[in-house]
């Protein structure tokens, strides 16, 4: 590509950020302060990311000019600089900057460090994730526990209030306390609220020897039922054909979830290891056709994720609600479960308000299809206020977007967070074999890795966990001196197209 295509193309999509100014300054009105210019460059990085970009970095590169693979965290200022400089290597007369407010490269690593040190409560001056570890239930009875987890390393100790009792998290809490009064420790408190739970409900079936079974046989090509009705469940019958005569059925703990599902949504059980088609759906039930299975049993108590069906389920639950006191009271930091689109945002706060808890740093956890298309309302309204992060949920998130999508689909969460200097949070089975068995595998520690492009990385709970909090640690410290963040190439992205339909529709 020559010269001056390549700077015409570079020209049209400047022109493109300064005439939008008044679309953006009006999406940013209500913005809090600390966040007003991130929230413009937001904006901005989402226009960007309509154009496919490909078509110019390798010409960039070739000519020595600064690539717009770096353009998440400062995006008009890099694409001016880019304009700029290749005026300047043509011998014509350079831009005049605009009176737009604009972040540099430096201010965005600034922000970046900023964001991260209010939400984690910290005063750091590099970028060093941190590292994150789930209570175990044993933690309520057992100081030194959570004592050796900070002596390992552990910076954030998270309580999930979908499980335990009060009475446990409240032991916790009095032990953190006592441990940051006694040492130098200062363990912050990071508190889950549950979320609606899509769980089959309790199986109880006893078979011919007259024991309870606590699962149902399963595979490919079987009908079942799915009901809201009060059951203990039921399993499939066959006849000597091994014909299915009589249909397996099994309850969910919400009954919310048989209203929303339409026929041929997609369900998926026990973290994608079961995937069924829905046939017919009743007022109580829906019949399903199991397609893939790599599991013979379905258990009790196993989630559910409908990737294809709009909930009409409250993203906070009534024990959310009352646990939301708790939390307000004794949390540092608040996950924000099921989060879905800029509605759930805004309810959050209301119920936050009304505890006098509206400064307490949420972290909006990406854990469905729908929360990933609505990631940049989501955040923009978030940006309301003045201490949010994202954590990137992969477990669920894989399931819903399918496993070979999961990698892209977090590297996107991550560019947008970026470009919105937001914190990130890296979950879901983080050196989970090594926590599990003291023996971690070559892809997770390759993984693990990768949690250095994040601020904070989780770590769930595990016999050997002392073990994967010190490999994190070291792990992280090598990382941070080779990388901060991530480039990658830059193809149109249906998430910013769509996003900026929405956001800058007249």
């Amino acid at each position: 590509m020559k010269l001056n295509k390549l700077t015409k193309g570079l020209e049209a999509i400047l022109e493109t950020l300064e005439t939008n100014e008044s679309n953006i300054n009006r999406v940013t009105s209500e913005i809090h302060q600390n966040y007003k210019l991130s929230a413009k460059n937001l904006c901005r990085y989402l226009m960007l990311r309509t154009y496919d970009l490909r078509k110019y970095q390798d010409h960039l590169s070739e000519v020595g000019v600064s690539s717009i693979r770096t353009s998440e965290g400062y995006v008009y200022s890099n694409i001016f600089n880019v304009v700029r400089n290749l005026k300047l290597l043509q011998g014509l007369p350079v831009p005049e900057h605009s009176h737009m407010e604009v972040i540099g490269y430096k201010k965005s690593k600034k922000l970046v460090k900023k964001n991260a040190n209010a939400l984690f409560k910290r005063n750091r001056t590099k970028h060093l994730a941190e590292i994150m570890v789930t209570l175990p239930k044993q933690a309520a009875k057992d100081k030194a526990i959570i004592r050796e987890m900070a002596e390992n390393g552990m910076e954030i100790a998270r309580i999930n209030l979908g499980h335990d009792s009060i009475e446990d998290w409240t032991q916790m809490v009095n032990y953190i306390k006592e441990i940051n009064n006694q040492t130098h420790f200062n363990i912050k408190i990071y508190m889950d609220l549950a979320g609606p739970k899509f769980r089959t409900s309790t199986i109880e079936i006893r078979n011919d020897n007259g024991k309870i079974k606590h699962s149902i046989a399963i595979k490919k090509g079987d009908h079942i039922i799915l009901t809201k009705r009060r059951t203990k469940g039921k399993g499939s019958k066959f006849d000597h054909t091994n014909t299915q005569i009589e249909k397996a059925e099994i309850g969910v703990l919400l009954h919310e979830i048989i209203d929303d599902i339409k026929v041929d949504d997609v369900v998926f059980f026990d973290d994608g290891m079961i995937k069924a088609q829905v046939l017919k759906k009743s007022e109580a039930d829906v019949e399903l056709l199991i397609t893939d299975c790599y599991k013979s049993k379905l258990s009790s108590e196993k989630g559910i994720n409908l990737p294809h069906t709009k909930y009409k389920l409250p993203a906070l639950t009534e024990k959310d609600i009352n646990n939301l006191p708790f939390a307000c009271a004794h949390a540092d930091m608040l996950g924000y479960s099921f989060v879905r689109n800029k509605e759930d945002v805004s309810f959050l706060f209301e119920q936050l308000h009304l505890h006098n808890a509206s400064n307490l740093g949420v972290i909006f956890k990406i854990e469905n299809v729908e929360a990933f298309e609505n990631l940049p309302e989501i955040l923009l309204e978030g940006m309301k206020h003045n201490s949010i992060g994202v954590m990137i949920a992969r477990g669920d998130l894989a399931v819903e977007v399918g496993f070979e999508r999961i990698s892209e689909v977090q590297n996107q969460i991550l560019w947008i967070c970026e470009a919105a200097h937001i914190p990130v949070i890296w979950a879901t089975q983080v050196l989970e074999n090594l926590a599990k068995t003291g023996i971690p595998t070559r892809a997770e520690i390759s993984d693990a890795t990768l949690g250095a492009y994040a601020e904070c990385v989780m770590l769930n709970k595990g016999p050997y966990i002392n073990n994967a909090i010190r490999t994190l640690e070291n792990i992280l410290i090598r990382m941070e001196s080779n990388a901060f963040k991530r480039k990658n190439a830059l193809r149109p992205l249906n998430l910013a197209i769509h996003s900026t339909e929405k956001l800058f529709r007249p």
